[in-house]
């Protein structure tokens, strides 16, 4: 393909992706998946390699873009196939975050092209904490845990993988009809894509796009002074007594690669912060991605020349039984900061100070004793981006690995029984600066009815850093009736109870002029 080829073939499969996002966003019914658009929709060569993705959430396709060829190697695929997973030691992040992939065969069938795959995010997964984001020590008890399974084999349900969902009389409930409705449509237009123009020009526009960007990174790399680069941050707490978590990363540039080594970080720990090994990948190919021009096509030929190592047992590559929930949140979110410091000392001029290293995770719900009937709600938070070499931190958005939207107040309220008394940018959070950073937000909740609480919130003890000279930006705060919460908690709150939420700001950047 001459490069005008490549380039319409590039938007084609883009726009697939595109395309699936906007049947998940308009047929499911949670607030979480059709207003907070806490998912994610890609597709994958026929060995598991990703080649193109819609932008989306960037924690779920960096991971998907590590784990897939893993998980579809061990299959024989058939049309009309569809495979569901959330075990984060199988391929998943955390367990409520639900994979399902679908492999796309030629018109006669007898052709494996590729597959199609979607990841969203479901506040309840099974959790006995509503929300589905616990205080927890273990993988159980966080939800429900669904290996690798046929949820459709050649169209037909499979009844063992709707017994373990807990679905009944052959439904699916309206999110998992509508993650199956975005792959089906997936499917069909990439069916449809490689009729009209052939199998093999399609194998080389695929292929094609890999290298380009494969290209791109080796350029970009090149750019980068070689060198040992090394940075260490801290993680406030695990919510269970472990206080100041050490990650540290070494960056090795030469010859146009990456070796990031993230030996020396903490072992696991017996909360939720750990990861599993694709979420330190999703992390790393978000930061290096961020380096690369914004035409880039998003597929594994970015990625290939980037390395990751990492010690077995440790809080970046988790072993099973470890609980995980906020690893995926969290610890990603604070591996960026880390990434980018090691970056900060290759690219001076160009790095950003760190942004606000939370996603301020907010769950609650509650599950009548009697009945069995729960609600379950659960959000982010927008913060404060880092100031930069050439532009203020911006204000109240989501950064880095989340890449959702906070619930809309009128949403909110009209599907749970809460109300938003406050929603406003926190003003003087960002830190001073030549280019100051962005401010975070105040979210002011009123709960209506007795209710459990769970927060997930990082840079609560440790603040977002300035870089060049520029201050840090404000840590965060929690506070339910006027009185301080812990970063991580979990409690029963009453009617009437009101809960601040106080996001960090953003670090700066460069000395303060003076004035």
């Amino acid at each position: 393909m001459n490069p005008i080829e490549l380039k319409l073939f590039s938007s084609r499969v883009s726009a697939i992706c595109d395309e699936m996002g906007l049947v998940l966003k308009r047929t499911s019914f949670s607030p979480n998946i059709k207003d907070r658009l806490d998912f994610s929709c890609a597709l994958f060569g026929p060995q598991g390699e990703l080649f193109e993705q819609a932008a989306h959430i960037p924690v779920h396709l960096g991971s998907m873009a590590f784990a897939m060829t893993g998980i579809v190697s061990n299959w024989h695929w058939q049309a009309g196939d569809m495979l569901v997973v959330n075990d984060p030691y199988l391929g998943g992040t955390h367990l409520p975050d639900v994979t399902m992939i679908a492999p796309v065969f030629s018109s006669q069938g007898n052709e494996l092209l590729g597959f199609v795959a979607n990841r969203a995010h479901h506040a309840n997964i099974g959790c006995d904490t509503p929300g589905s984001m616990p205080i927890s020590m273990s993988l159980q008890e966080e939800g429900i845990i669904i290996p690798p399974s046929f949820l459709y084999r050649q169209g037909k349900l499979q009844a063992a993988c709707m017994n373990l969902l807990g679905f009944s009389n052959q439904e699916l409930s309206g999110d998992f009809a509508a993650q199956v409705g975005a792959n089906q449509i997936g499917v069909q237009r990439l069916q449809e894509l490689v009729t009209r123009m052939g199998g093999e020009t399609f194998r080389q526009g695929m292929y094609g796009l890999q290298e380009y960007a494969d290209r791109i990174a080796a350029n970009t790399l090149a750019s980068l002074k070689p060198g040992v680069y090394t940075f260490e941050d801290f993680l406030d707490d695990d919510g269970i007594g472990n206080d100041a978590i050490p990650l540290k990363v070494s960056l090795q540039i030469s010859k146009g690669e990456a070796v990031l080594d993230f030996s020396g970080s903490s072992p696991m720990v017996p909360g939720n912060l750990n990861c599993p090994e694709p979420v330190v990948a999703a992390a790393v190919f978000y930061c290096f991605r961020c380096l690369m021009p914004d035409e880039s096509p998003s597929n594994i030929g970015l990625f290939r020349r980037i390395h990751i190592q990492t010690e077995a047992g440790s809080i970046v590559n988790a072993q099973r039984p470890a609980a995980v929930a906020a690893g995926n949140v969290e610890t990603s979110t604070r591996l960026v900061d880390l990434v980018f410091g090691a970056l900060a000392k290759a690219l001076p001029k160009r790095i950003p100070a760190a942004s606000q290293g939370s996603m301020n995770n907010i769950a609650v719900g509650h599950v009548n004793s009697k009945t069995q009937q729960r609600w379950d709600y659960y959000e982010t938070l927008a913060g404060g981006i880092g100031g930069g070499p050439s532009q203020v931190g911006l204000d109240g958005v989501h950064s880095h690995m989340t890449n959702t939207l906070n619930t809309p107040v009128e949403s909110l309220e009209m599907h749970y029984p809460l109300r938003v008394w406050r929603y406003a940018l926190r003003k003087g959070s960002g830190g001073v600066g030549k280019n100051r950073g962005g401010d975070g937000v105040i979210r002011e909740y009123e709960f209506l009815e007795p209710a459990q609480l769970s927060i997930l919130t990082e840079r609560r003890k440790f603040a977002p850093w300035g870089l060049q000279g520029g201050q840090s930006g404000e840590t965060g705060e929690n506070r339910l009736n006027g009185v301080p919460l812990p970063g991580k908690c979990s409690l029963a709150v009453k009617s009437g109870d009101r809960l601040v939420i106080k996001t960090p700001g953003g670090g700066g950047w460069g000395l303060p002029k003076q004035t």
